[in-house]
């Protein structure tokens, strides 16, 4: 590793191409403890969350080199024992997504909606977000989707918000 990039781990895994390279950078983050590994980790999921089409494959072998480099990541902490399995689930997701939702169509407003209909628990709902950190989204939290709950990526056509602070129109019941 290069004094450079030394405090950059992600980078150094998209440099990396041999399988001694990644033995050797697998090794040193294990050496290193748990604050890189955390560092790196984070990186990683910055580099999730914003790639576009293009880059679906590239995705895909960097997590094939991290999980190489460091196969049990779960070793160092134990929040840690399924983070590839949610990073392999957020890639393969977002390719299903980018190939069924034309570029055409992803403009404007997206939004993200969890269910349970057999739960008294809220929905959630994540508006006002751009297609690619809807595409996220919906990617991060199908990874542990439990049998009875949905999820919805869903374009806003309309929008129409209102606040409380709103001097016109509609005025909130002050007290009851």
């Amino acid at each position: 590793m290069n004094e450079t990039s030394v405090d950059n781990y992600f980078a150094q895994l998209k440099e990396l191409r041999t399988g001694s390279d990644l033995e050797a950078f697998g090794e040193s983050m294990r050496q290193a403890g748990f604050t890189p590994m955390r560092k790196f980790l984070d990186e990683f999921r910055v580099y999730l969350r914003a790639y576009e089409d293009a880059e679906c494959g590239a995705a895909a072998e960097l997590l094939r080199r991290a999980m190489k480099a460091v196969p049990e990541p779960g070793r160092m902490s134990p929040s840690w024992t399924y983070i590839w399995r949610e990073y392999d689930g957020i890639v393969r997701t977002k390719a299903q997504i980018f190939r069924d939702i034309p570029a055409s169509s992803r403009d404007g407003e997206w939004q993200v909606l969890l269910d349970n209909p057999f739960s008294n628990q809220n929905i959630a709902v994540y508006p006002g977000l751009t297609f690619i950190e809807a595409a996220y989204m919906f990617a991060y939290f199908r990874t542990e989707l439990a049998n009875n709950e949905y999820i919805r990526l869903q374009k806003i056509a309309t929008v129409i918000t209102v606040s409380g602070a709103d001097s016109d129109g509609l005025q909130p019941i002050a007290s009851l």
